[in-house]
């Protein structure tokens, strides 16, 4: 048997690759997604092997990631219950993709992954591999295996010449990629507690960021960063320069209480600075690109693609039928924003949105218009018929 493990080189699957092999005679394949997670490859190769892998396919699909995962979150401005930027939830489905393409690249005949029982992301990588192949066996160590925590694991990795860093661990769990970092566990925990200083590894406080803003000039096309103060940059060099002068200011920082699949409400920390400065901007050539109701609907649709990527339900035909109709909608959508970074806080301050803006400052100004005022009587007297018709009808019934 051959089973293709999504490997992060973490105290989880390293000790899952002995544990396959023990328990199902197999040979363990390690697959890796980089998504620009700072990690040191060639070591990760080695301990891989080293803990017993018979090779280690290592993917470098960040420009995928952003370009078909991150930049349509930010076409459709999905936040997941009004705050979180989806920087895990859409990574795992491209995670489960990659372990599928390992498996087919490698014969295996099943994949594997190291999520726990309790977590979203068993569900986003299962559910990920059972659209893309169903035929594929699905193996979760963790719901397996009588191993209990870390020391378990820690143990394990000692019986079986497992290498693991012997250094004390962060009290802190953490998933980063290109888009973003998050944080749980710990003092995390407890919503009744500030979040402590340490939590945070990309930004700086709000308060310690400079005293001078900064002002970026972000051109779109069809709603897709292309150039970033006039100089045409690629997708993964644009978000590094993004999240580096977000994090000089402190952008991007969201501490909320979720509410997860399983439904468990658990408490994350999220860092996510190149983000939030693109959904910012985004947001501003829609205001000028759609009218009122496909603003709205965009917004609506934005929260569906959000929960069906939280729930990982991104290889679902209706989030495909809903992409397709925010991809349309983002055909206008184009321009350049100027946006400031101050302590924390991104403002769009300027907006050149020809030839696609829909605001007329010929109707808009308050000084002489081509609007006709009279136009607004009649238009008041039908808008307001129903309210009229109800409050007479209200009326009546009151006084008898």
């Amino acid at each position: 048997m051959r089973i293709a493990l999504a490997y992060s080189g973490g105290l989880d699957t390293s000790v899952i690759i002995p544990w396959l092999k023990e328990h199902y005679d197999a040979e363990v394949i390690a697959v890796t997604a980089n998504l620009g997670q700072h990690e040191d490859y060639p070591r990760l190769r080695q301990k891989a092997l080293a803990s017993g892998a018979s090779d280690v396919w290592i993917s470098d699909c960040r420009q995928e990631f952003l370009e078909q995962y991150a930049f349509p979150m930010v076409q459709a401005e999905a936040l997941y219950e009004g705050q979180y930027l989806l920087g895990t939830a859409i990574a795992r489905p491209l995670i489960a993709k990659k372990l599928v393409e390992g498996a087919a690249l490698y014969g295996a005949d099943a994949v594997a992954h190291g999520a726990t029982g309790k977590g979203n992301d068993q569900v986003r990588f299962e559910v990920g591999v059972m659209a893309l192949n169903p035929t594929l066996k699905i193996i979760a160590p963790w719901r397996l295996w009588d191993l209990k925590g870390r020391s378990d694991e820690m143990e394990y990795a000692a019986r079986h010449g497992i290498p693991v860093d012997s250094t004390p661990s962060s009290p802190y769990s953490r998933d980063e990629n290109l888009w973003h970092i998050s944080h749980e566990g710990g003092v995390i925990e407890d919503p009744a507690r500030p979040v402590p200083a340490d939590v945070y590894t990309w930004t700086v406080a709000p308060e310690d960021a400079p005293d001078v803003p900064e002002t970026l000039q972000i051109e779109f096309k069809a709603g897709v960063p292309v150039s970033l103060n006039q100089q045409p940059l690629d997708s993964v060099k644009l978000l590094e320069s993004l999240n580096q002068a977000g994090a000089r200011h402190g952008v991007g920082r969201v501490t909320m209480v979720e509410n997860r699949l399983v439904g468990i409400k658990s408490r994350g920390v999220y860092e996510t600075p190149g983000g939030t400065i693109l959904y910012a901007a985004h947001h501003a050539l829609g205001t000028l690109t759609w009218d009122r109701e496909l603003l709205a609907y965009v917004q609506d649709t934005g929260v569906r693609l959000a929960r069906l990527a939280y729930d990982g339900l991104w290889f679902s035909p209706l989030r495909e039928a809903l992409m397709a109709a925010v991809l349309s909608a983002n055909q206008r959508v184009s321009g350049t924003v100027t946006v400031k970074l101050f302590k924390g806080r991104v403002t769009a301050e300027a907006v050149d949105a020809a030839p696609y803006s829909l605001y007329s400052q010929e109707l808009a100004t308050f000084d002489q218009s081509q609007f006709s005022h009279q136009d607004a009587a009649g238009f008041i007297r039908l808008w307001g018929l129903s309210s009229q018709v109800n409050g007479a009808v209200s009326r009546d019934r009151i006084q008898s």
